[in-house]
């Protein structure tokens, strides 16, 4: 049979508050949310059956979490850190990628002060693509993938959309767009 755990008695009564405050709360993380109300119900004698069988959970999931608070406190109701993977690119790989589209391409054309055009590398692209981004960070040492560019974007908020060129196309039958109608010509009402 397994041993009884109670929750301890909070230390002051600002934790107390806002343990209570977060099992009642609808807006937070879920899962502090929950084991607050564990630690909660724990305080008003339920046992650790009877906070399972309410919560829908497991009675170890119950004892874990309430001798995790007694240790912590109300850091035991958060996430324990070192969970998942961990990010391959530092935040400043991360920043120097993104500050890359900022520069000029290495392919673009650049107008001197003389006025003549120059670029820097011939077989470079003309526009920042996600694999001219790859291929640029890689150049300066990060070992990034495309898919890893874009979704450095995307954490940032930036939706990437890539450069569509429409003068110009691969299509042999492309036919490009004639002049538009007349505009002495009526439209039918």
């Amino acid at each position: 049979m397994p041993k009884h755990i109670q929750a301890r008695s909070a230390t002051d009564a600002a934790e107390e508050s806002l343990v209570r405050k977060l099992a009642v709360s609808r807006h937070g993380p879920a899962d502090v949310i929950r084991r607050a109300q564990m630690v909660v119900r724990s305080w008003e004698g339920e046992t650790v059956q009877a906070i399972a069988e309410a919560l829908g959970c497991h009675p170890k999931t119950v004892r874990v979490r309430v001798v995790r608070f007694n240790a912590l406190g109300i850091d035991g109701l958060k996430d324990a850190p070192g969970r998942g993977r961990k990010a391959r690119l530092t935040e400043s790989e991360r920043s120097s990628i993104l500050g890359l589209v900022g520069q000029t391409p290495p392919g673009q054309l650049v107008r001197e002060r003389d006025g003549e055009l120059h670029v820097t590398d011939e077989h470079g692209a003309a526009h920042w693509t996600l694999n001219a981004l790859a291929s640029a960070a890689q150049e300066r040492g990060i070992q990034v993938g495309r898919s890893q560019v874009r979704r450095s974007f995307l954490r940032e908020g930036i939706s990437w959309r890539g450069v569509h060129s429409w003068a110009d196309s691969t299509d042999p039958d492309f036919i490009p767009k004639g002049q538009r109608s007349s505009r002495s010509t009526r439209t039918p009402r």
